[in-house]
């Protein structure tokens, strides 16, 4: 049986985003936390920080590892192991009593999150053909989304319900079960049902992988793509994991629910902005034009919550966290212009480059923005002064992006 043409596809396909869905959750659902982690272990916000940072440093750091072993090895295996790992690491999150278990946790669940997107690209270029791969990548990014959908209202009316540790538990034991769920859906039954193997791999040329990776990294575009993805990925990802339940508390006397609310608005955005802007890229012909102005909105609004001191209005709040969102919905521009400068044979090791300088800002910014607070706080004693200063992070963030994307330059499809 043919395993492109095959009903089968279908439950390979939703075994993944499932997965994949749920360890996309466990990116950002510990902001909903923080607070209660600071009470429960007296530790500061620097400390959260760290333990924040580290799970995306993890995950950064094993972007180009993590193709390079799998056209190597095969994306099955590490699939499963990166369910596995998050799920254990997200076990460990829930019954630690020293912040050093928290740390190693998280280092855990980002070791395993670290497998999930090139591994699930691999799969799904496996079993469907090259028409239907092309749409359904675009639902394998809205999943990402709609996991960090699931760890605002739905999760936090979860931990509401079993307590932080209870709901943190359950998760990772589902997490696992994922694990078990991809040995037999990718491994077991294929090997039963299926003669042919599942891929037909194009021939790759491995003694030439650290000729290529050298030439990356001495090339302007890739570094102009770094950039610019480092500038949207950050502002978004590493506040909302840490800080933006606390900022809503802080600052609006919001419950956690509310808060949770807020990051729903940003996640909405993110999950319009990523198929409009690709639409008008497309329909333009142009990536570099809309993705400036993506970048002049990011920006704008981090330097809004700075004119307004810290304490915008509630609906000014929202607004900014849908444009920010927004935002990072539309990075998915950043691999839009990877394909079109790169052949195919380097694109998949760029795109890990360029996925890199986005997460590095969500490592940084979490660690920077927390000592800000600590040093401010801790000086002046006013809450909105401490978070005035710490926006200057995404700010400074933004502009960095801002200026890759104006050193990028615009070429035709390379096929």
């Amino acid at each position: 049986m043919d395993k492109q043409n095959s009903k089968y596809r279908w439950i390979v396909f939703a075994s993944v985003l499932l997965t994949y869905l749920l360890m996309a959750s466990q990116r950002t659902a510990p902001g909903l936390i923080t607070d209660q982690l600071m009470n429960d272990f007296s530790i500061t916000a620097t400390t959260i920080g760290f333990i924040t940072g580290v799970q995306f440093f993890v995950y950064t750091s094993l972007q180009i590892p993590m193709g390079i072993l799998a056209d190597r090895f095969g994306p099955n295996f590490f699939l499963i192991l990166g369910a596995v790992i998050t799920g254990i690491g997200t076990i460990f999150y829930s019954v630690g009593t020293h912040e050093y278990v928290l740390f190693l946790s998280r280092i855990l669940t980002g070791l395993g999150d670290a497998t999930i997107w090139v591994n699930m690209m691999l799969i799904l270029g496996q079993w469907f053909h090259k028409k239907e791969f092309v749409r359904l990548v675009g639902f394998a990014g809205m999943t990402g989304s709609l996991g960090f959908l699931l760890a605002t209202v739905p999760f936090s009316a979860w931990i509401q319900l079993l307590g932080w540790r209870g709901a943190f538990f359950s998760l990772g034991a589902i997490v696992c079960l994922c694990g078990l769920l991809l040995y037999i859906v990718l491994i077991k039954n294929p090997k039963q049902t299926f003669i042919k193997p599942v891929v037909e791999k194009e021939q790759v040329l491995r003694e030439r992988t650290g000729i290529i990776v050298k030439r990356i990294f001495s090339n302007r575009q890739a570094w102009a793509l770094f950039f610019c993805h480092f500038g949207v990925v950050g502002g978004y990802v590493g506040f909302i994991s840490s800080w933006a339940v606390p900022f809503g508390m802080d600052m609006y006397g919001m419950t956690r629910s509310e808060a949770s609310q807020l990051i729903m608005v940003g996640l909405v955005g993110a999950i319009l902005g990523a198929p409009l802007m690709s639409w008008i890229a497309s329909m333009f012909d142009t990536i570099k034009k809309p993705y400036i102005t993506v970048h002049l909105i990011v920006l704008s609004s981090w330097i809004t919550f700075l004119l307004f001191k810290g304490y915008p209005s509630i609906w000014w709040v929202i607004i900014l966290f849908f444009l920010i969102g927004f935002g990072y919905g539309a990075s998915a521009l950043t691999f839009a212009a990877v394909r079109r400068s790169f052949p195919l044979e380097e694109s998949g090791i760029v795109s890990g480059f360029a996925n890199t300088g986005g997460f590095l800002s969500a490592v940084l910014l979490p660690i920077f923005l927390g000592t800000i607070l600590d040093y401010v706080q801790g000086s002046s004693g006013v809450l909105q002064n401490a978070y005035y200063y710490g926006f200057i992070i995404p700010v400074v963030f933004s502009v960095i992006g801002l200026g890759g994307m104006f050193l990028f330059r615009e070429m035709q499809a390379t096929d």
